[in-house]
Order: structure tokens, then sequence, then C-alpha cells
């Protein structure tokens, strides 16, 4: 069965969660104290230890694009699209300059230890399937954008377990349009491989793309859908070109334009 076959990959996985606690202490206590700025260092710094490990202990081949277009500060929204679980992972190592948390699936917070740190950064509890809920996730992460936390949202809503690419919902948006902070769109190739393909969690080449951001605070309520087609297209534009260079890399035809 799958589920024996994943055995050894979750005690990998919970292994390697030492490397985060290592600053619960201190990202707490900054929180408490409202400091905001250095709750942030922390974060970037635990971000950065436990997805190193994760990434060799997995085997991960991650090969990052536009690292000049990262963001020296935040807050900004970044803007990916969503193959699978692994986007987590790899996102968190490439995404290396600002503290950001994730807008994740409510499953996801439920597992343990792993969702208490979900949320322990900054990230925030989505219900996909319940409207309100889904309005309520996105207030909460305006509130956290306004106090300086930056986001990675999947505006396509759920993994599309594969090389293709969902369409994005525009109301995910709604997290940069409000506060009028930068957008930063992300591509993400080959994720899936590291376990959709079959169930089985393994080591997998990951390319991912940093777009330049694109700026939300001139924008009026007329410009937002543009904003939204802009951004999908430059994802989805950047994605086929990543499927066409993996391909030329396998000595497969590519496909005609």
């Amino acid at each position: 069965m799958v589920i024996f076959r994943n055995i050894p990959a979750l005690f990998k996985l919970y292994g390697t969660l030492p490397s985060l606690s290592k600053l619960r202490r201190q990202i707490d206590a900054a929180r408490e104290a409202g400091k905001d700025e250095e709750e942030r260092a922390y974060i970037r710094e635990a971000c950065d230890n436990w997805s190193d490990a994760l990434i060799k202990t997995f085997g991960m081949d991650v090969h990052v694009t536009g690292k000049e277009n990262l963001p020296k500060e935040g807050p900004v929204v970044f803007v990916s699209n969503h193959q699978g679980y692994a986007d987590i992972i790899v996102l968190m190592n490439a995404l290396d300059t600002i503290q950001f948390g994730f807008v994740a699936k409510d499953d996801l917070i439920k597992i343990p230890l792993f969702g208490k740190w979900i949320l322990r950064i900054r990230s925030v509890s989505m219900h996909r399937d319940e409207t309100k809920e889904a309005v309520k996730a996105i207030l909460e992460g305006i509130k956290y954008i306004k106090k300086g936390f930056s986001l990675l949202i999947f505006p396509e809503g759920t993994r599309s377990k594969g090389p293709e690419m969902g369409e994005f919902k525009k109301g995910a948006f709604k997290l940069a349009t409000k506060p009028k902070v930068p957008i930063v769109p992300v591509t993400v190739h080959g994720s899936y491989r590291a376990f959709e393909d079959n169930g089985v969690f393994k080591g997998a080449r990951v390319d991912i793309v940093i777009h330049p951001q694109v700026e939300t605070r001139d924008l009026g309520k007329q410009d937002e859908s543009a904003l939204v087609n802009q951004v999908e297209g430059t994802i989805r534009d950047s994605l086929l070109k990543l499927q066409e260079e993996e391909r030329k890399r396998n000595g497969q035809k590519t496909l005609p334009e």
C-alpha cells in the first residue's frame, strides 16, 4: 500500500522539525512583545534552516532564475501556480530574502506539529469550500500584510497534481489590491513529481522563475481584472517555456508554435 511506502519519508519529514524548533522561543517571544521586525527575521531564519534540511534530506534538485527580482523588504504578496505538496518546501528555499507565510488549506493546518508551524510563520488557514470562511481568511491575511508580514497564495485554489495549470481565482488578489502592496509572480514546474505523480515522496528536479514585481497601489477597481489576467498570463507563459526547455533537455520533440 502507498501509505506504507511513505512511512520512511514521513520519518524524514518529522526528523527535520528540530531545525525549526531551534527558533520557536525567539519567534514566540518577539510576537508576544510586539516586535514585528524581529519576529520576521526569526521566521525567515527558521524557514531557511528547515527548507535547506528538507531539500537535502529528500534530494530535491531546485533550479531558480530571477533571483534579482526578489524584494529586499516587504510586505509583498507572492503569487504562484500550485503543482504539489513540495511547492511549500521549494518556495521557502527559493524566496529567501524576506519572511512570508502561506494562505494554506485547513487540511494542512491539521497535520500534527507541521500545522502548528505553518501558523507560527504567520500563515492563514483557508476553508476553500466555505465562502464566508474564505473571505475571513483573506481579511486576516490583509491584517498581517498591514503589519508588514508578507504572504504567498496559490490562486488556483488547489494542486494541479501535474504540469497543467488551472484558472486563477480573482478573490485571492484582494490580499494585494486592498492593502495596495506589490505582487511578485512566481512560476513552479516539476514539483508534482516529488509526490503527486505516483503518491510516494521522493526527490525531483523543480524549476522556479521569479518574475518582476507588479505594483497595485495606483489600480482602480476596473483595473483589477486586468491585473489578474496579467499575472496569470505571466506565470502561464513561463510555465509553458519551462516545459519546452524540459523537453529539449530530454531530447524530446518540441511542440509546434
